[in-house]
């Protein structure tokens, strides 16, 4: 029996932080009383107004860090889409946990095999995010969007046959605020040579979207 190839990890993609200047005003060795310089003079109260004045959309920063993700679906899930695996699964190293953060369940019960994957990327800005997010989909063609979800959501099914062994995987990506949230989930049948079909597929992934968005949300701040 030959192993299937492992799902690709998330690729971080991040922004630069946007910096924000400030210029000052010139000092002249006397006061300037041109009507030009009249004519510039800031009224009352502009310099108050722009010291408080909101930061931009693109530079709030909603989540710090990503959440534990082998803590971010419920053991019943769990073993429910991975017949047979450990409810705990397994962390993949990361080289900066604050930034992405993926774990892992896969198990072979009896012909039938899957493999799940929650993954949490947390970027500087929202901006960021959803520059991201759409490069994502736009590589992943033929899906959908799935309403309620994050700020948006996208899922997408593809079936892979190797050496007449099929393979149907789903995929769910979801933004929410400055962070991704994606789903990996596959599955074969090694005797059948056939995959689940592509609602179980779909209904699998999206089901485990959601808890992983709802844990990032309990976990903000």
């Amino acid at each position: 029996m030959r192993s299937l190839p492992l799902p690709l990890a998330l690729t971080a993609r991040l922004a630069p932080v946007a910096v924000l200047a400030t210029a000052g005003w010139a000092m002249s060795s006397g006061p300037d009383t041109s009507p030009a310089a009249k004519e510039r003079t800031p009224s009352p109260g502009t310099t108050e107004r722009s010291a408080s004045a909101p930061a931009s959309p693109s530079a709030t920063k909603k989540y710090a860090t990503a959440p534990a993700p082998c803590e971010s679906l419920a053991g019943k899930t769990v073993t429910s889409l991975v017949p047979g695996a450990k409810a705990a699964g397994k962390e993949i190293p990361s080289t900066d946990t604050k930034v992405r953060r993926t774990c892992s369940w896969n198990a072979l019960k009896g012909y039938d095999y899957r493999w799940l994957d929650v993954s949490f990327e947390v970027m500087e800005t929202e901006e960021a995010a959803q520059k991201s997010y759409k490069e994502r989909v736009a590589d992943r063609s033929g899906g959908g969007d799935v309403p309620g979800l994050g700020d948006s959501a996208y899922s997408v099914v593809n079936l892979t046959t190797e050496d007449k062994q099929q393979t149907r995987e789903g995929t769910v990506l979801v933004r929410a605020a400055n962070a991704l949230v994606m789903i990996t989930y596959n599955g074969s049948d090694f005797e059948s040579k056939k995959a689940p079909g592509t609602t179980e597929i779909n209904k699998g992934a999206i089901k485990a979207a959601k808890e992983a968005v709802a844990a990032l949300q309990d976990g903000q701040g």
